[in-house]
């Protein structure tokens, strides 16, 4: 049967990713690897009892399904794995024959490998690849880093810039009048933000507060990368950029360098307030601030990638050194708080410009497509995740829709996408005659993946298909 054939009878289970083994008998060599892969990348789902021969999948059963079953489990609750794996498991009747089905599910401390640290995979496309050095270092730094910014520095109260205090202390007392700490002496609001710990400053209130001199000395090559560049890449454009920001002293300076800059590229409705004067805290600034922040407060900074913003003429992108710990619709579903940089979380939050890891990607989610009618796209890889905020839709599209210029179109307002949909939308809006092979070439990815995401568009109402698969169109419905 066809992979497609096999998902459908396995119906109760949505497909993010998944591996087939034969496993008639006994549990392949092969899984363990399988399962680190999938501990270590996004997660899936691992099929006994099903042999893959080119691209057709053929269903063989297994005798003893009840020993495989215990054999497996308690592997991955053994000695065998350095982290301990509660799989999900799912039992299935396919032809007369015994199919087992494993959720293994994304672990949130990883690398996670058997017997040895060498043993450490990856999921790369449909297949798991053994994980290099570098990116077992990526892993191993990324599950340290909740504790990073905490670290004690031997740089005292005099390696802080003073000036930056100063304005801080002076925003906070605008922003947040009523706040306790404006009653704080200076000494004692670093000490409550845990910028100074037993005298000493934590890499988090250094970043934060640190003089450029002081920084450079952790940080050889600190800085955040902003770049306009004057078209939709760099092949296109007339110039590699015609803006590049200078190095700051801090992230507080960084922050409000690159914010002022942002503001100018995207549409902000004149609106008045009720004391008569104009505001720009709409949802679209919203969006782009928690962006801003988001990638302040959750990058890597000793990762040899650098934070980087850059700004063409139809989007602009956030790059941030790291990956997410969990898939962005599991991070807004749950709610779930886990910033790389907790300090400098705190620092941000205390001044407004923060809010907690899932609040904050909604925010960026429902303020942009309040504006622009389309969601950011989210792309999360093994050592960074990348946030993409499209500025406006293909001429073609407002074309064929009847939007005008001032107008936007696309999916209904509110309404969340995963990163991929939301990326093959856009796709073939560009390109209504798309086909999947060409789908799958753009992305990366295999075909049987991209069906899988074309099913979904269609279940959701966003994706219609006219006419045959040689000669017809995708069709993305109107909102």
């Amino acid at each position: 049967m066809k992979k497609e054939e096999l998902i459908e009878k396995l119906q109760d289970i949505e497909w993010e990713d998944f591996e087939v083994k034969e496993a008639v008998s006994e549990i392949p060599k092969s899984s363990w690897e399988t399962v680190s892969a999938f501990s270590n990348t996004s997660g899936g789902w691992l099929v006994f009892g099903v042999r893959k021969i080119g691209k057709q999948y053929e269903v063989l059963g297994i005798k003893n399904p009840e020993k495989i079953e215990q054999d497996f489990t308690t592997a991955l609750r053994s000695d065998k794995f350095n982290q301990k794996i509660t799989p999900q498991m799912k039992k299935y009747m396919l032809d007369k024959h015994m199919v087992l089905a494993f959720y293994i599910p994304v672990s949130e401390r990883k690398p996670v490998f058997f017997n040895s640290i060498s043993n450490t995979f990856i999921r790369t496309g449909s297949g798991d690849q053994r994980a290099t050095k570098e990116e077992v270092d990526s892993l191993l730094r990324q599950a340290a880093f909740v504790s990073k910014d905490k670290e004690l520095t031997s740089y005292t109260l005099n390696h802080l810039d003073s000036k930056t205090i100063i304005d801080f202390k002076r925003y906070l007392k605008e922003v947040n009048p009523e706040h306790a700490y404006n009653q704080l002496s200076t000494k004692k609001l670093l000490q409550k933000l845990q910028v100074i710990v037993d005298g000493k400053i934590t890499v988090g209130g250094l970043l934060v507060f640190g003089k450029q001199d002081t920084l450079h000395t952790l940080l050889t090559d600190f800085r955040v990368d902003y770049l306009e560049i004057p078209g939709t890449s760099y092949a296109d454009a007339t110039t590699r950029y015609t803006f590049r920001l200078s190095e700051e002293e801090n992230l507080f300076r960084f922050y409000f360098s690159i914010i002022s800059r942002l503001i100018k590229k995207i549409d902000i409705p004149f609106k008045m307030r009720s004391d008569g004067l104009a505001t720009d805290n709409q949802p679209q600034v919203i969006a782009i601030r928690e962006a801003l922040v988001n990638l302040l407060m959750h990058s890597d900074y000793f990762s040899t990638m650098k934070p980087r913003i850059r700004v063409f003429t139809d989007r602009i992108e956030f790059m941030n050194p790291g990956s997410l710990p969990k898939p962005v619709e599991v991070i807004m579903k749950e709610d779930f708080t886990q910033p790389k940089n907790p300090i400098i979380a705190r620092i941000f939050r205390c001044i407004k410009l923060s809010e907690n890891a899932g609040s904050g990607f909604e925010k960026m989610f429902v303020g942009w497509t309040s504006c622009y009618k389309q969601n950011p796209i989210v792309h999360n890889e093994l050592d960074y995740y990348k946030i993409t905020f499209y500025l406006e839709l293909s001429e073609k599209y407002k074309k064929e829709e009847g939007v005008g210029s001032g107008q936007k179109s696309g999916q209904k307002s509110g309404q969340i996408l995963s990163g991929r949909l939301q990326e093959i939308l856009n796709l073939i809006i560009e390109k209504p005659s798309i086909s999947r092979e060409q789908l799958a070439e753009k992305l990366g990815i295999n075909q049987s993946a991209v069906q899988k995401h074309i099913q979904k568009l269609k279940e959701s109402g966003n994706l219609h298909r006219i006419g045959p698969d040689k000669g017809g169109h995708w069709e993305v419905k109107k909102r």
